[in-house]
């Protein structure tokens, strides 16, 4: 049986900080990115692509803000920006895929799933909203949304005179059509599914899914699909080509080689940061610590050349 990768695309895979993030660029970014897996394909590996959405999915809540602002559009509620975005990033995924493969005369077929990810209704984290989304208001303009339509802010604090909305990031407790997922994969369908950390859903009293206000951490609900589908190995691209110990002091240490219990560890020592790698490390261990093989995060533009990347296992392995 071939092996299943799962591949979650973050960071500058998609999109460069210094970048305007005109379609142009991250067609680019993108393609460049992808170029990366053709080894993992040739190695036989069967892969699942989960992506990020934050740029892209703030752009939409800008534009619904404009469109009501100036055109009187009612405004679409988060799910409806998330499945958007969702479907917007995955069809350039997929496009840009087609067109690798193409060149590297690989004959293989590639689907994007719109996909649900199912959160508890009473996540503790729905009555202590964090994470901030779209545009950056007034003091006046925060205080008229949070009146008018019961929007929660927090000062920005890149800009003291600004406030953005802040939403609540609950846990993922399960993948709608994960089962697809894993059959289409094991049947040598690249599929690109729960992007920008799915579409967040609850189950109501009445066995109904309804949409939640709120977005889910990408690496989390990607560990969660690997997990459910039982890939062999989890791979987050980012920005950086290792985990590093101490990172940004005079000590700092490149980490190649990690297992799990050194891992949490330095995990639970605060030695990772809590608004960047520490998330990661979490979405990792949950992994490996549910039968996962082997989970690695490395730079996107260097996942072909196996010296980089940090290497986390059950047990060392060199």
């Amino acid at each position: 049986m071939k092996k299943v990768a799962v591949i979650a695309l973050g960071g500058n895979a998609l999109l460069r900080g210094d970048q305007a993030g005109t379609i142009d660029e991250q067609e680019q970014n993108t393609t460049d990115t992808l170029e990366n897996l053709v080894h993992l394909i040739r190695e036989g590996y069967e892969l699942v692509i989960t992506h990020g959405n934050g740029p892209q999915v703030g752009n939409i809540l800008m534009r619904n803000d404009a469109g009501e602002s100036v055109y009187g559009i009612p405004q679409m509620p988060l799910d409806i920006c998330v499945a958007d975005s969702q479907g917007g990033i995955g069809y350039m995924i997929e496009r840009m895929f087609r067109n690798v493969l193409k060149k590297h005369h690989i004959d293989k077929e590639i689907v994007t799933l719109v996909t649900q990810v199912l959160v508890e209704k009473e996540d503790p984290a729905f009555s202590a909203p964090t994470k901030r989304v779209g545009k950056i208001y007034s003091r006046e303009e925060a205080d008229r949304l949070l009146s008018d339509k019961g929007w929660e802010f927090k000062e920005d604090k890149k800009k003291h005179d600004g406030w953005r909305r802040v939403v609540p990031s609950p846990k993922p407790i399960g993948i709608m059509n994960e089962k697809v997922v894993e059959t289409l994969a094991r049947q040598g369908t690249i599929v690109i599914a729960a992007g920008g950390g799915g579409v967040p859903v609850y189950i109501d009293e009445e066995g109904r899914v309804r949409p939640a206000e709120a977005v889910i951490d990408k690496d989390n609900a990607s560990s969660l699909l690997a997990s459910r589908i039982g890939a062999d190995e989890f791979y987050i691209l980012t920005d950086v080509s290792f985990v590093y110990l101490n990172y940004g002091t005079p000590d700092q240490e490149e980490k190649e080689f990690l297992d799990y219990r050194d891992t949490k560890a330095y995990l639970e020592a605060g030695m990772f940061g809590e608004g960047d790698m520490a998330p990661k490390i979490w979405a990792c261990l949950d992994f490996i610590e549910k039968g996962g093989r082997k989970s690695v995060i490395t730079e996107a533009f260097k996942l072909e050349d196996k010296s980089y990347g940090t290497k986390i296992t059950m047990e060392y392995e060199d």
